[in-house]
């Protein structure tokens, strides 16, 4: 009865981690891959003036003109100036837009290891064959590691940055190599950006500045906390742009449109606040886990991604859940199971408790 292609995806182990929070009186819950701030109230004011003044039906599938303005605008002090843009329902629609574009069944996609987990899981669901790209331990990406996976079937690099789990972000050498493999092997790269606004320790690259042959993704889940409210984009090539805009026709429609106005309220935000309380944050869990794990410290996104003691992380998350820390198993994010995820996207003291547990189980 079920399709085969369905089976080919498990259910999220986020998301069963979710669910034991639901039975655990007082978790201190390290595993929410969401702000820890609510949606900016001149963001939710301008949704709820959409609203009222009947911005309720469906916008053009492209997304409306004045959020597209807008966006050139912002790229343009970036040096960028896309071909195309598609304003997409989150950034899990635009992959989930970009693959169907780009790929056909059989064809390969690389994707570097740890991965959020949509990329392999998409990838099987569509048929293709995901290629994982070998990072441990620091995390970087590396032409040795790379170019062997490359094939004849190959047609997407998937590059996250910063990433999810780990929070480490792209150097402007490993971007400048993947583009270099990219353009040698007429390759799309799949570039993935949501974490940007959380950036500690230098100014944000991009692969935009490397390489043409570039879909970018980013979006208000992270920067402005509206994951529930489903508002992204994709820019890029016009030919894969305009593509994955007539898929969107026949998918999600488009994103929802009073989301849209409240995205253009959103812009005009300064968010230098919020980043300074989450670069507190990364201090506070690293500097609180250093002399016990082996981990590298994030640069960028609201993760830390530690060495599991024992070997084995979902031994070592099972007796964190038993003390009610609630954290992620890195097998949900990688083919190893060595390392977890914790989320510092929380308060101080919970942050404080959680490293005291963890501690404690070492």
């Amino acid at each position: 009865m079920i399709s085969k292609r369905s089976q080919t995806v498990d259910a999220s182990g986020i998301r069963k981690v979710f669910d034991l929070a639901q039975k655990i009186e007082r978790p201190v819950n390290l595993s929410i891959g969401q702000p820890d701030f609510d949606v900016p109230a001149p963001v939710k004011e301008a949704a709820k003036k959409a609203i009222e003044d009947g911005y309720n039906s469906y916008t053009v599938t492209q997304g409306i003109a004045p959020l597209h303005e807008r966006l050139r605008a912002e790229m343009k002090k970036r040096h960028y100036d896309p071909e195309d843009i598609l304003i997409t329902s989150g950034v899990s629609g635009g992959i989930v837009l970009a693959l169907l574009a780009l790929c056909d069944a059989g064809d390969e996609i690389l994707i570097p290891d740890p991965y959020f987990v949509m990329y392999k899981h998409l990838a099987n669901l569509f048929g293709l064959v995901p290629r994982f790209i070998d990072t441990y331990p620091d995390f970087k990406l590396r032409a040795e590691a790379i170019e062997p996976l490359i094939n004849e079937r190959t047609k997407v690099i998937v590059v996250n940055s910063p990433g999810n789990p780990t929070g480490v972000t792209t150097s402007a050498d490993e971007m400048k190599m993947v583009a270099e493999l990219a353009r040698k092997h007429d390759l799309t790269i799949l570039y993935d950006e949501i974490y940007s606004c959380f950036h500690y320790d230098g100014a944000p690259l991009s692969m935009t500045d490397y390489y043409d042959r570039v879909v970018l993704l980013n979006g208000f889940s992270k920067s402005h906390a509206m994951t529930g409210w489903r508002l992204a984009y994709a820019m890029g090539p016009k030919e894969i742009i305009q593509t994955m805009t007539k898929l969107q026709q026949y998918s999600f429609v488009c994103a929802p449109s009073m989301v849209q106005y409240a995205g253009l309220a959103a812009m005009d935000l300064p968010m230098d606040t919020t980043l300074e309380a989450y670069r507190r944050k990364r201090d506070i869990i690293y500097n609180g886990l250093k002399d016990t794990f082996n981990v590298v410290k994030p640069d960028g996104a609201f993760y830390i991604f530690p060495e599991a003691p024992g070997g084995k992380a979902t031994d070592f998350v099972l007796k964190a859940v038993e003390n009610k820390c609630l954290i992620i198993p890195g097998n949900v994010f990688s083919e190893r199971d060595t390392h977890f995820r914790i989320s510092f996207a929380a308060a101080d003291d919970t942050l404080r408790e959680g490293i005291e547990i963890l501690n404690g189980l070492v």
